[in-house]
């Protein structure tokens, strides 16, 4: 079996109950989750090999997030302990015009002030096959940015398949400082996972003009930005991207592109009414990553990506907690509403 490693920041996270905002709120629903720790529980949940990288304080919030991937069958054996607190996120759920909302306390943590010699590659990277993460992690810390440079050239040095989402987080860096890192982290990527504003605010591309509402419409201009990255980047292999029509935080329309060794192949468009509009990137991450895992090719691995996508947003919480069966029920589309009796 191939193993997959993910490196990155897994947060507890606060949510007032219903659609209350955060003003109004004198208690708040906790959970625990973070891109890189989500894409690592998804594939566990779908009987992939994942383990989990990153440091939580000796205490209970981080025994409590260690069990948690635990729980779902991730291997946590080289996560780091220690340091002074896990890091926290305020997710407010929106509503209607409403648009939801996340606010960051996680300056401090744990994982924000490790040091990139505290993490031992050669052992770490004993017997995986792929390594995982996302623009997140190194808009954390400069030590971050270090330590996932000599992540990435380790994995050069050995054969490891390099996996890395481009995610921008306007709260955490500036679109100047994520394409400075982009530029060194990038001819070392093998496959790039990139949606709607992260080309151009991560990587100087322009991909579309900004306009949620017409995402899937301007089909053309994402693929021409994919066809960018894959000439720009000689290791790149394959670039994936999510398209979007967002009419509203419930109602929407979600697809996908992958162009996988030169060809572009397209999923399905699928009308989602939206739960919670939360980590639905790392989820077509985690299938993208299940269909390198697997074998699958092209078409099959798209139409599987973007069906896990879909999926978690019925599902509250950061985590994707579903099965491959649940998700090639989508897949079908005349199955996935019936009811399981």
């Amino acid at each position: 079996m191939k193993n997959v490693l993910t490196f990155g920041e897994m947060m507890l996270r606060l949510k007032p109950s219903a659609n209350n905002r955060i003003v109004q709120s004198n208690a708040f629903e906790a959970s625990y989750g973070g891109a890189e720790a989500n894409v690592a529980v998804s594939l566990a949940l779908q009987g992939d090999s994942a383990s989990y990288l990153t440091k939580f304080p000796e205490n209970s919030l981080g025994d409590t997030a260690l069990g948690t991937l635990r729980k779902y069958g991730v291997n946590t054996s080289h996560i780091l302990r220690g340091g002074p607190r896990l890091g926290i996120y305020f997710f407010e759920k929106g509503a209607s015009v409403r648009g939801t909302s996340v606010v960051y306390d996680r300056a401090g943590s744990s994982l924000a002030v490790s040091k990139a010699n505290e993490y031992d590659w050669e052992k770490i990277f004993e017997g995986i096959d792929y390594f995982y993460f996302s623009g997140i992690t190194p808009a954390i810390s400069e030590e971050l940015q270090n330590a996932v440079l000599s992540a990435c050239q380790y994995c050069k040095d050995h054969n490891i398949q390099i996996a890395c989402d481009m995610n921008y987080r306007g709260k955490m860096w500036t679109p100047q400082e994520a394409q400075e890192f982009s530029k060194k982290v990038m001819p070392f990527v093998n496959i790039c996972l990139v949606h709607d504003e992260d080309f151009e605010a991560s990587l100087g591309i322009k991909s579309f003009d900004g306009d949620m509402s017409r995402g899937i419409e301007q089909k053309d201009s994402f693929k021409n930005a994919m066809r960018q990255v894959y000439n720009r980047y000689p290791n790149c292999h394959t670039v994936a991207s999510v398209l979007r029509n967002i009419y509203s935080v419930e109602d929407s329309q979600w697809s996908a592109l992958l162009l996988r060794d030169g060809k572009f192949f397209e999923s399905p468009v699928y009308k989602v009414h939206v739960y919670e509009g939360v980590a639905g990137g790392d989820a077509f991450g985690a299938g993208l990553m299940h269909g390198f895992l697997n074998d699958y090719k092209g078409q099959e691995q798209v139409n599987y990506a973007i069906a896990a996508s879909v999926l978690k947003l019925t599902i509250g919480g950061d985590l994707n907690l579903v099965s491959e069966q649940e998700i090639r029920d989508v897949m079908k589309k005349d199955s996935a509403s019936a009811m399981k009796r």
